[in-house]
């Protein structure tokens, strides 16, 4: 009956540790794109002669930024009853109404996400580097748009974020059993696919144009290529919020959410212009 399209039909959505202590596989993809990061980090620091203490320092402050901003942003942009149902749930990797029980840090939003990093590199700038924000920001951007990657598909291990119907005729379109019946399109692995270019582009114009000159330039092409990516990639997924498909201008809320980064970004690309020393 369906045999066109892909089945999703998870057997486990982690790996079992022990007793009911399981390490889901969105985890799994955000340690591997905190690990990646380190790993691209290590060597443009190497390039730019910053030293390996600086780069931990980094890392601390990157996984400490984006975490909090993904999670805060996931529960005021989308699920702000936690605040009052389960307040410690926001900060824990465990639920407590209910029952208590580990859950991982499910709930992260990419919007919330960007502001965390922006935010954490205002602290590490000010505190450990010593430079411009905007010197830290236009690399950071490159490991940030890996990790959207390994992030994306993280969600669709989760058999989240998911993909309008698709019709039987789409031969990759897929069918999530932990959801329901219906072919849908694979929104997550779309949007990932985008992540590949955004990460792609950002690389080559680091290493092999003048572009990472351009103070500001790198960051702004990153909020530009990414959020126009989940901007185009928001038609082909379900409204994560009831009755928030056409929010505003018939948009939903993550495509309402993209158009401020898009601006910022074209104002960093085109329009900013450091100050003199």
């Amino acid at each position: 009956m369906h045999a066109l399209q892909i089945v999703w039909d998870p057997a486990s959505d982690g790996i079992n540790i022990v007793g009911n202590f399981t390490i889901h596989y969105y985890s799994l993809m955000w340690m591997a794109a905190f690990i990646s990061g380190w790993l691209i980090m290590k060597k443009i620091y190497k390039s730019e002669n910053q030293s390996d203490e600086k780069l931990d320092s980094l890392f601390i402050y990157t996984v400490i930024g984006i975490m909090l901003g993904a999670r805060l942003g996931h529960v005021i942009f989308y699920q702000p009853e936690l605040i009052k149902d389960d307040f410690f749930s926001i900060f824990l990797p465990f639920k407590f109404k209910g029952g208590f029980a580990f859950t991982g840090f499910r709930g992260l939003a990419s919007h919330g996400a960007a502001i965390g990093m922006i935010i954490s590199m205002y602290f590490y700038n000010k505190k450990i580097l010593n430079k411009s924000i905007l010197w830290i920001l236009d690399i950071i951007v490159i490991p940030v748009a890996l990790g959207a990657i390994c992030v994306r598909i993280g969600n669709f291990f989760n058999s989240e974020m998911i993909g309008k119907e698709a019709g039987e005729s789409l031969p990759w379109s897929v069918i999530f059993k932990d959801y329901d019946n219906v072919a849908r399109h694979p929104g997550q692995l779309y949007e990932a696919f985008g992540y590949v270019f955004v990460f792609l582009i950002l690389w080559f114009l680091y290493w092999k144009t003048k572009k990472s000159e351009q103070t500001g330039y790198l960051f702004g092409l990153f909020l530009v290529l990414l959020m126009t990516v989940r901007l185009f990639v928001e038609n082909f997924k379900i409204a994560q919020i009831d009755a928030r498909e056409d929010w505003i201008f018939n948009l939903n809320t993550g495509q309402v959410l993209s158009i401020p980064f898009i601006l910022i970004g074209l104002y960093f690309m085109f329009v900013y212009k450091p100050k003199s020393a």
